[in-house]
């Protein structure tokens, strides 16, 4: 079994930055693709930003330039720095791993609980 736990989530005002860490472990021979999702309330959940283990790196169109997505691959750990933060980026943000078990070898994709980020003046 695999644990995904977010952490950084708040409220911040216009304009502000928060980072979001997330740490996956548990069984875990190797990582993927580590990313972040978002759930506006009442909308879908959309990709906000994923990187590979060798650090390539894919943004929503709208989060280019304001995000930046980063991962410590001996911690099994990724981060969001989210800068100039506007009202339309508040949602609950999911953070998702594509694990490859230790023992079994599947390649398995896990989600964490989410954190809510608020952006509000």
């Amino acid at each position: 079994q695999v644990q995904v736990v977010e952490s950084g989530g708040g409220l911040v005002q216009p304009g502000g930055s928060l980072r979001l860490s997330c740490a996956a472990s548990g069984s875990i021979f190797s990582i993927n693709r580590m990313g972040w999702y978002r759930q506006p309330p009442g909308k879908q959940r959309r990709l906000v930003a994923d990187i590979t283990s060798g650090g390539i790196t894919n943004y929503a169109e709208s989060v280019k330039g304001r995000f930046t997505i980063s991962r410590d691959n001996a911690n099994n750990t990724v981060y969001l720095q989210m800068n100039s933060l506007k009202p339309e980026d508040t949602a609950v943000y999911y953070c998702t791993t594509r694990v490859v078990e230790r023992g079994s070898y599947r390649l398995l994709r896990y989600w964490g609980q989410g954190t809510q980020v608020t952006v509000s003046s």
